[in-house]
């Protein structure tokens, strides 16, 4: 059973105050009796001086009056009286008639008679054969005259005593009682007064410990408990203080964590985890909770648990490019730390960097130089060789051959002009500083003039240029020089690739604030692996057919950054042997 520390107070005082009652009774009992006998004797010996006076006021012979004045001073003193002859013959006894007093033992050789003479007063405590009982004896001497000097002795049966003492026991015991039912009350009282503050001290310590830290305890007192009560305080402050300032800590880093684009996870020793931002979950495809699981539930690529024990055994920073496949294909770099406990590893954060998509731009920024040195370096080198050939000596020599050098290297030159125009204008689109003249352009007006620049062409190799249905109030918010040359490329790169008598086609479909325009081909079409590439710069489906064809590369990505530019979209579609479709959506003004 569990006692309150009020209770543990309260027991105490209670046996603090038994115990002093205890020992109080024990010292008490015996000194009160002492002190009840001696004082006893003392008023004996009063009465026994008065009744000394009493016989020496009697004149005559001792055995006539002795025993009429023994029986009358123990009827006044309520004792036995004795007077006793010089020569130890009781002469009159107030317990024994007359005429038996010649019966009675001698009283000369009696303790207190022996006293009596010798010392003036006499007293002692013993057994009377007459009586037979306890006896209080004191005797004092008496002056018979010329006869000599008797004793006249009083007793008091002890039983009366030992009543007297039954009397102080009671009186004592209860006097005792009331004083420990006063001091008990006392005790409840200075046990709540000191449980009290111990009692608000304990629940602020206890709704501390269950996160409730704004409870202060009221100080009115100035002792050891209102010190305790402020410490308390104090305590319960600081701790809010630094809880709060550890929250908004939490709070900080979990935003962090939740904002940063790497993947961030905190493992112990034994790889299971503690923590993942959602970037992590997102790059491992994890929808349920993470703490809690083992790394190897997360994922089982050899790399990653490579990683870890790596981290581990060597207790040192870990870097390592990985690939996974969640649910797709990316390159990750994991950035690996140990997190030491002195020499001991506790666990281990990890940083996952998804540069998938670096590893992409990197390739075409090395594809995008390798084009372009292919492509600048082909004419070059023609131009070169050709321009050899005339220093040569051949412009004298053969000067119609010449002429036709000289077209060859007329040709390869407008090929650079024109490679060198379309990279600077893909360099101005994606440099930011690209400045479009937006306004409302009729576009019946400006598919028509591209496809007259493009009609004797077309007429050439013998491909038909087709312009559907275009209401002649449908406008678009565009640029005019920009939005022609989307549609002058899209058409010229039809007319490259259909064959002569194929045709191509040109229509507008007008839906809500768009407007779609779509040009297709009848030519070979596009492979369906070459249709996520086609809008790349110096991408070919058919390398060595474009450069026959003459084109740089870039047409497309050029007219992809110019709708882009403009707020729209475009699309391809190649249905297997059925030419290409390209759709540029536009917004109407």
């Amino acid at each position: 059973m569990k006692f309150s520390i009020r209770w543990k107070i309260f027991a105490a005082f209670i046996l603090l105050t038994a115990a002093m009652g205890g020992v109080l009774y024990a010292y008490l009992v015996p000194i009160l009796e002492r002190h009840l006998v001696v004082d006893l004797s003392e008023h004996l010996f009063s009465q026994a001086g008065i009744a000394a006076l009493a016989v020496n006021r009697e004149s005559g012979e001792l055995n006539r009056y002795a025993p009429r004045l023994a029986a009358e001073i123990g009827r006044q003193s309520k004792a036995r009286v004795t007077i006793i002859a010089p020569d130890g013959r009781v002469a009159g006894d107030s317990e024994v008639p007359p005429e038996k007093l010649a019966d009675l033992e001698n009283h000369k050789d009696r303790p207190e008679v022996i006293q009596a003479l010798q010392q003036g007063r006499g007293s002692s405590i013993r057994y009377s054969t007459t009586l037979r009982s306890e006896m209080l004896y004191v005797a004092a001497p008496i002056n018979l005259g010329g006869t000599g000097t008797g004793t006249i002795r009083l007793a008091l049966p002890l039983n009366s005593v030992d009543q007297l003492k039954l009397k102080l026991h009671s009186t004592l015991a209860v006097a005792i009682l009331i004083a420990a039912l006063i001091a008990l009350a006392l005790s409840s009282i200075l046990s709540q007064l000191v449980y009290r503050p111990m009692r608000q001290i304990s629940q602020l310590a206890a709704e501390i410990g269950s996160g409730n830290l704004s409870r202060r305890i009221q100080i009115r007192r100035d002792d050891e408990f209102g010190g305790l009560a402020r410490v308390m305080n104090d305590m319960a402050e600081r701790l809010q203080e630094q809880i709060h300032s550890l929250a908004t800590e939490r709070n900080r880093l979990d935003a962090i964590l939740r904002c940063m684009g790497e993947g961030v996870m905190v493992t112990d020793n034994e790889g299971i985890m503690t923590l993942a931002n959602p970037a992590f979950c997102a790059l491992f495809d994890v929808q349920e909770e993470i703490p809690g699981r083992p790394l190897m539930e997360i994922s089982r690529h050899p790399g990653l648990h490579d990683s870890f024990r790596a981290c581990l055994q060597k207790k040192s920073e870990h870097i390592q490019e990985i690939t996974i496949e969640i649910p797709a294909e990316k390159i990750v770099l994991t950035h690996w730390v140990p997190l030491l406990d002195g020499d001991r590893v506790s666990g281990v954060v990890a940083v996952f960097h998804d540069i998938t998509e670096l590893k992409r731009l990197e390739k075409i920024r090395k594809d995008f130089v390798a084009n372009v040195s292919h492509e600048l370096r082909t004419p070059v080198t023609v131009i070169r060789g050709y321009a050899e050939t005339l220093l040569g000596g051949l412009l004298a020599e053969d000067p119609e051959r010449s002429q036709q050098f000289l077209s060859v290297i007329l040709n390869h030159s407008e090929r650079l002009t024109a490679l060198i125009s379309d990279l600077l204008s893909l360099s101005e689109m994606e440099s930011g500083n690209f400045n479009l003249k937006l306004g409302p352009v009729a576009l019946v007006t400006t598919i028509r003039h591209a496809a007259e620049l493009l009609e004797m062409g077309s007429n050439e190799k013998g491909v038909a240029l087709k312009l559907g249905e275009i209401p002649e109030r449908t406008t678009v918010l565009a640029d005019q020089r920009r939005i022609e040359q989307v549609f002058f490329n899209l058409l010229d790169n039809g007319i490259k690739y259909t064959p002569a008598g194929g045709e191509v086609n040109i229509g507008v479909a007008s839906s809500g604030a768009d407007v779609t325009i779509s040009i297709s081909d009848t030519g070979p079409g596009i492979p369906l692996q070459s249709l996520p590439r086609i809008f790349e710069r110096f991408y070919r489906v058919d390398t060595a057919r474009s450069r026959e064809l003459g084109g740089t590369g870039l047409g497309l990505a050029i007219v992809k950054h110019i709708v882009q530019l403009h707020g729209g979209s475009i699309s391809v579609d190649s249905p297997p042997g059925k030419g290409a479709i390209f759709r540029v959506t536009l917004k109407k003004p």
